[in-house]
């Protein structure tokens, strides 16, 4: 192989020798390092957690089979009491992620807070400057099956996302969205 190093695969080989190749570690979990994990955690096989220092975790979580949470040497990650994560969620808090509480998060979402610029043409997009930004999930919403939440948006209280919307804007509270882009439907209060 050339120039492979440990952690990365062997396929990867005209990677460039730079930062970018580092591995991020295996994120085997070691609850032990979390900055908070409360009582009546589950967390399901293959669960991959990320600089656990930053991220904390409230009381009767489920965290499900696979799901990757992606803390960063800065911002924090918080998952408010009695969030259940299904299966196969991706959470990226570079930007700092909030859920509160009571809130269901279907398998396979996505929640993003950072992204490059893209600005500079005369670089790849991959080498612009990182716009952090973060996510803040209010209280009892609830996000549908492979939803995508971008950096910067606020989805506000008893919200509920449908399936597969991709959210770039901010939600009010009580309402329903969906589609790519996400919009409104309806609201829920009668």
């Amino acid at each position: 192989m050339l120039g492979v190093r440990p952690g990365i695969l062997e396929g990867s080989a005209n990677l460039p020798d730079t930062d970018m190749a580092k591995s991020h570690g295996s994120g085997t979990p070691d609850t032990s390092k979390l900055a908070r994990l409360g009582k009546d955690v589950v967390i399901e096989a293959g669960v991959l957690i990320f600089h656990p220092e930053n991220i904390e975790i409230g009381d009767d979580v489920y965290i499900g089979h696979n799901t990757i949470l992606k803390g960063y040497y800065k911002n924090k990650m918080v998952i408010g009491n009695g969030v259940w994560i299904g299966q196969q969620c991706f959470f990226h808090s570079a930007g700092g992620i909030k859920i509160g509480r009571n809130v269901g998060i279907g398998p396979a979402v996505k929640i993003i807070t950072s992204h490059h610029d893209g600005e500079d043409t005369s670089k790849p997009i991959l080498h612009t400057p990182i716009v952090f930004r973060a996510v803040v999930i209010e209280d009892d919403v609830d996000i549908g099956t492979s939803a995508v939440i971008l950096p910067g948006v606020t989805v506000g209280r008893g919200a509920q996302v449908g399936a597969g919307a991709v959210v770039c804007e901010d939600v009010e509270p009580y309402a329903i969205v969906g589609g790519v882009p996400a919009r409104v439907i309806r609201g829920r209060r009668t």
